[in-house]
């Protein structure tokens, strides 16, 4: 009987079930109410997110990937095969399929996502795809201090596709920017998505499709926190509001409260004036004067950036001085 080599590894990267009660009451006692995006994503968040990226008013992941498959063999080239790629927020893993078609010498895959179920079921999928690379699945909160596996490549080289990055305010952006320095040391490589400035319309569409996955998506969110904290939001009691803010640079969304309400998570009380909302996500969006200035300064030397012809999207890639 043939055995067929085992190329899939699970590792726990951090916990984060007590944070995240704390850090949801936190956020929802402040003055305006917030709570973080990385808490849409559990099961359900990361497959409607994966609806969003399909949609006609979604431009950021067919312009993403339209760059990626004309420029991956540079890409590629400029990541080198003798690196471990690491993926940040890797969900189904679709986009770093482009990529890995043009480096086919390489042994060393680690995707690392928030959501353990979502990225087990794409690790295994991906692992069976290309049976000579070790893929190692790590559950966790990148942009928390996390335990990585053990790897043979010495160099690391981060994949962080998206428009990931704008979701950070500015001092949290710098943050988990050096952080990511940390782990590469100098000579690793950031292969990163930025979304650039356009015309508004654009935006706005972008985070308000007709269909409405984006606002199931926002919605989600109350979901996951009726059933993981025992919270008793009513999601009928709240609306999905997203909008361009020109002079923060940034699309911001919102839960709204339609009524005078007070919900309880746990035993916590949490009053809801009409109208009032929740802060879900802020995505900044940048010249590429702008993020190549910002990456200076957290330790990375630009080293090329590609775009689409509208230049309404950007991959970089940045190197650790």
């Amino acid at each position: 009987m043939k055995t067929v080599k085992q190329n899939v590894h699970y590792h726990v990267g951090n916990e984060n079930e007590t944070d995240m009660y704390i850090e949801i009451l936190n956020g929802l006692k402040s003055s305006p109410k917030s709570i973080s995006p990385k808490y849409f994503y559990d099961k359900k968040g990361s497959e409607l997110f994966e609806s969003i990226t399909m949609l006609r008013e979604y431009y950021p992941t067919r312009t993403e990937l339209f760059i990626l498959n004309k420029y991956k063999s540079e890409m590629a080239n400029a990541a080198g095969t003798n690196s471990a790629l690491i993926e940040f927020g890797s969900g189904s893993s679709e986009k770093v399929r482009t990529l890995l078609e043009a480096m086919p010498e390489l042994k060393e895959y680690v995707p690392i996502d928030i959501s353990k179920d979502f990225l087990y079921q794409s690790a295994r999928a991906l692992s069976m795809e290309y049976p000579g690379l070790n893929v190692y699945a790590v559950s966790a909160d990148y942009t928390a201090k996390f335990e990585m596996p053990k790897l043979e490549s010495e160099r690391k080289v981060v994949f962080f596709p998206g428009s990931t990055i704008g979701n950070f305010e500015p001092h949290e952006m710098e943050d988990f920017l050096k952080q990511t320095a940390e782990l590469l040391k100098p000579g690793g490589g950031l292969l990163i998505g930025v979304d650039l400035k356009k015309d508004q319309a654009v935006l706005n569409a972008a985070y308000n499709d007709k269909k409405g996955v984006t606002r199931d998506f926002n919605l989600n969110l109350l979901n996951r926190l009726n059933r993981e904290l025992l919270a008793n939001f009513k999601l009928e009691d709240f609306s999905h509001h997203a909008f361009y803010h020109a002079e923060k640079g940034r699309v911001e969304m919102h839960l709204v409260s339609l009524k005078n309400q007070v919900i309880t998570i746990g035993d916590v009380q949490i009053a809801f004036q009409e109208g009032e909302t929740i802060h879900t996500e802020n995505s900044y969006k940048f010249t590429i004067k702008e993020f190549h200035q910002i990456a200076a300064m957290c330790g990375f030397k630009p080293k090329k950036v590609w775009c689409d012809e509208r230049q309404w999207f950007t991959i970089h890639y940045l190197e650790v001085i």
